[in-house]
């Protein structure tokens, strides 16, 4: 592999494990029954996460440092036991300064006073919890006018100390935004820990209780990307005054897994199948270690009306679906959960959503014989490629979208922007979006998103567009049996209704390979399998026609407007103009015309479904003499209209 590729690192270690694989596993490098382990500069133990003193002494003898370089090195090894030391970020204040550009280097006290501060508290660590994902997590936020700091901790213990200077443009901020900006920073640098589990912050600014229910957000408080995945989710409760004086919590809600568990203890219907389990006659539940009630491998939701509404809300209404079809809401729940008539259930609920019953079209099927295209060999080889246009201007100076869709592994993009691309376009048939039918169908589907996003969130369609792209490629598509994104990825996408269980098998290497060429066989099966179906079934309602080169065709102008109506509106209007002559057969169905100057703008190429043969053509031959009425012309050629 050459050099300077990103991916070239990640290929010489998996070729180093290759050939030191037998030197891998020796027993003379394992060690069984210790008490505690030293791993990566720290000390694991029962109680916890403690730093190694043998690394620290390293950062005890270091002498103060006398240029710029000799302060990072310090403060980067220091700065490995961060999480470790309370405030970290304001202690070396003084020193991170002289790191600036155009700062001059001068050794202050207050530099010498964080030097010895930061190996003092180096020296004095404190022992830091393991965090139990079982268990809620509490997040203690503050900011100052030059740094924010954060707390996280479980049961009273500290997990981990994070803290940071504030950027220039930060130092503008009013205390509002700032309080805001520490819960984000918190929200991303623990996205690992808190995503998905139940968490309470703790921020000292009162005001920040206000922020679900502010009706109008400025730009800062809408930008956080990392922390807009949580504040869909929070609520704000008060603490009582003698726990934490003038303290506000925003308590993520629980989990839908969480509930669905609370509400399985607490329902008799789960009861009865517990106790039929322990006799042994329900061979296909089963009570997993922690006693949660499993229908093979998906969770058993009790009959809780309100629970199962709350599930469906979240499958169908939420911003990560965009109210898909009975259908692809039902493939996409069967996944993980488990209720008796459940797909009788999703039915109903999809066809009383009053959303979609608005904005939903009809599908008919249209006329023409079905041709299908060949199926692509590999993923994004073969791509189809339109354009939404005419949607209202947003402030962003957006009206349309470009959409491109594979046709392999049905995977789209919406764009806002068009970009220059070196491709080879091929031009479907003119006033025949069937030609294109995937792409049209698509472009069907996420403008009922949109209507749907903005008759449900009231917010402008551009913000929902990334939203609409994410649950396009996260539904069930039927005929790939599956969701383009685990088509194109191999694996499921994360969503709050999809989480990934601890310990599940991660491939690499070979075997990952193996994987993706397997998939690629089925998917390629599926759509085979599908276009088979599709093409017995639309035939059905259509009749075989073809012309051959030399014929002379009318043309339907029903689809067409303005001056190809040749001036003539309304109901009056014809239905075929021409006859026109057919110089060239485009495949089974299409055919190119000879169009006249006037219909130049107009693609020659037109679908066999538009054409109606003309049965008697009389050609009108006008001597080249009379047409001009000029004598002086001695040429006797005749001209053919």
């Amino acid at each position: 592999m050459s050099f300077a590729l990103t991916n070239a690192p990640a290929f010489f270690m998996y070729m180093m494990n290759s050939v030191f694989m037998k030197e891998l596993d020796k027993i003379s490098k394992c060690a069984f029954w210790l008490k505690e382990v030293s791993f990566l500069g720290h000390i694991l133990f029962e109680k916890g996460v403690a730093v190694d003193p043998s690394k620290v002494k390293d950062v005890l003898n270091w002498k103060q440092p006398e240029t710029v370089t000799e302060i990072r090195s310090f403060l980067g090894l220091a700065g490995y036991y961060r999480r470790f030391i309370k405030d970290f970020s304001k202690t070396a204040k003084p020193m991170t300064s002289l790191t600036k550009k155009n700062v001059k280097y001068v050794w202050s006290s207050n530099c010498g006073e964080a030097f010895q501060t930061l190996k003092k508290l180096l020296t004095s660590a404190p022992v830091l919890a393991q965090p139990d994902v079982t268990k809620p997590f509490d997040v203690y936020c503050d900011a100052s006018g030059n740094v924010l700091g954060c707390v996280l901790m479980q049961e009273g213990r500290v997990i981990a100390y994070a803290s940071r200077q504030l950027r220039k443009h930060e130092a503008n901020y009013p205390t509002h935004d700032l309080e805001l900006a520490t819960v984000v920073h918190a929200l991303k640098i623990w996205r690992h820990y808190l995503l998905g589990n139940t968490c309470h912050i703790y921020t000292d600014h009162k005001s920040l209780k206000y922020i679900l229910t502010q009706p109008e957000l400025n730009m800062r408080q809408l930008r956080p990307p990392d922390g807009e995945s949580y504040m869909f989710e929070m609520d704000e409760i008060e603490m009582p005054i003698e726990q934490h004086a003038e303290l506000y919590s925003l308590i993520i809600k629980p989990t839908i897994k969480d509930q669905i568990i609370a509400a399985q203890k607490q329902d008799k219907g789960v009861a009865h199948i517990r106790d039929e389990i322990n006799e042994r006659k329900k061979a296909c539940f089963r009570l997993d270690e922690e006693g949660i009630l499993w229908f093979k491998n998906r969770l058993v939701v009790p009959k809780d009306m309100e629970l199962r509404k709350k599930i469906l809300d979240e499958a169908h209404t939420s911003m990560f679906t965009m109210h898909p079809g009975s259908n692809k809401m039902y493939q996409d729940l069967k996944q993980k959960f488990w209720w008796t008539h459940m797909k009788r259930e999703i039915a109903k609920y999809v066809s009383e959503c009053d959303e979609c019953q608005r904005v939903k079209a009809d599908h008919l099927k249209p006329a023409g014989m079905l041709q299908p295209l060949a199926v692509p060999a590999w993923k994004w080889e073969d791509i189809y490629m339109d354009f939404i246009v005419g949607l209202p201007l947003t402030q962003k100076g957006y009206d349309s979208i470009w959409v491109i869709i594979d046709r392999f592994t049905r995977s789209a993009h919406f764009i806002l922007l068009q970009v220059a691309l070196r491709t080879k376009l091929i031009r479907s048939s003119a006033y025949h979006p069937q030609t294109s039918g995937q792409v049209k169908r698509v472009n069907q589907i996420l403008e009922g998103m949109l209507r749907a996003c903005a008759l449900t969130y009231s917010t402008k369609w551009d913000e929902c567009l990334p939203l609409a792209e994410f649950a396009y490629n996260n539904s069930y598509q039927k005929s790939l049996e599956m969701a383009p994104f685990e088509a194109l990825y191999g694996r499921r996408c994360r969503t709050p209704l999809n989480w990934s269980e601890p310990g599940e098998h991660v491939m690499f290497g070979p075997d990952l390979v193996t994987q993706a060429e397997e998939q690629v066989k089925f998917i390629h099966s599926n759509l085979k399998r599908a276009q088979s179906r599709q093409q017995s079934y639309y035939d059905r309602r259509r009749r075989p026609l073809a012309f051959e080169e030399g014929d002379h065709v009318y043309l339907q102008v029903s689809l067409m407007k303005g001056v190809h109506r040749f001036g003539v509106k309304g109901k009056l209007a014809p239905r075929y103009v021409g006859p026109f002559k057919i110089t060239e057969r485009c495949g089974s169905v299409a055919y190119r015309l000879e169009l006249p100057p006037h219909l130049a703008v107009v693609h020659d190429v037109f679908h066999v479904s538009q054409l109606k043969k003309c049965l008697r053509f009389n050609e009108v031959i006008i001597p080249k003499k009379r047409q001009h009425g000029n004598k002086r012309n001695s040429c006797k050629q005749n001209i053919r209209v």
